[in-house]
């Protein structure tokens, strides 16, 4: 029984590292890895280098959970977080990178997206106004697309000095990926100054080309070549804000493309319903004996 308890946990957790590990940036370094995002945390700056997640339509509408505010020290980061009293009295707020707002369906999440690895130094403005609209605009696009995922951080030109005493670095720009993978993938990406703005969200859609040239990242890396070098080129508003069109290109040959363990979750089941088989017949066979 025991044994059967042990595979039951270790199906469990290779799903949660399907789903928070299919599009991860690259290169993928000082990867921690929580319940619903994933994140690259940079020692030098006291923050992550980006946080990728899934967010689907259910996380979105069963989004109840009452906000903690209770910001904790990451202790997944080998090297120790940022703290909150790094923020105090700075200025700045602590501003989510992977929302508290899109974590509300359950209180694991909810808790988690208040990892200081999780947190950014944001001017109250920035925080409170336009990065919070775009926010909403994500969870939006959620409902309506049922699946799409996120990739989200900091872009580290033009920063604003350092705050506390672990010498947090303060990002001049912020930037967020969200990506439909549907049967008509899109992509739309953003890139916004760390200051206060009253222009709407749309103005600072950029392609995600320009923003893997300002990271050093790549995003998406696991698509196809052709179709990651078409949605990544391109700025398209249609599908994300109403009144735009656009005529639909030919369909994406889908190329054949070898698939690895850390690009195909397919790989996780296979290995784990090997092993099931194999415990169990293990177990029965020790049965038997006795």
């Amino acid at each position: 029984m025991k044994l059967i308890v042990v595979i039951i946990l270790l199906i469990a957790n290779i799903q949660v590292f399907a789903i928070t590990g299919t599009y991860l940036p690259v290169p993928s370094q000082n990867l921690v890895r929580h319940t619903y995002y994933t994140l690259s945390y940079n020692d030098k700056n006291e923050e992550a280098n980006w946080v990728y997640y899934t967010l689907t339509d259910n996380m979105v509408m069963n989004g109840g959970e009452e906000r903690t505010n209770n910001f904790k020290v990451d202790v997944l980061v080998p090297t120790g977080s940022a703290k909150s009293s790094d923020y105090t009295k700075s200025g700045y707020d602590r501003g989510h990178l992977c929302p508290a707002g899109d974590m509300g369906f359950n209180p694991t999440a909810m808790v988690e997206s208040f990892f200081m690895s999780n947190i950014s130094p944001q001017k109250p403005d920035f925080n409170r106004g336009i990065w919070k609209e775009l926010e909403t605009a994500v969870r939006g696009w959620a409902r309506k697309e049922h699946k799409i995922e996120v990739v989200t951080g900091p872009v580290f030109k033009e920063n604003k000095g350092t705050i506390g005493k672990s010498g947090v670095l303060v990002p001049g720009y912020f930037f967020k990926i969200i990506f439909d993978s549907s049967d008509e993938p899109r992509i739309i990406a953003f890139l916004l100054p760390n200051e206060k703005s009253d222009r709407p969200i749309k103005d600072f859609a950029v392609t995600t080309d320009e923003i893997e040239k300002l990271t050093g990242y790549d995003f998406f890396s696991q698509l196809q070549d052709n179709i990651e070098n078409q949605l990544e080129s391109n700025i398209e508003l249609a599908g994300w804000f109403e009144g735009y069109t656009t005529e639909k290109p030919q369909a994406y040959q889908k190329e054949p493309r070898q698939k690895t363990a850390d690009s195909d979750p397919r790989f996780y089941y296979a290995m784990v319903l090997v092993i099931l088989l194999v415990a169990m017949f293990v177990y029965f066979k020790s049965r038997k004996r006795r």
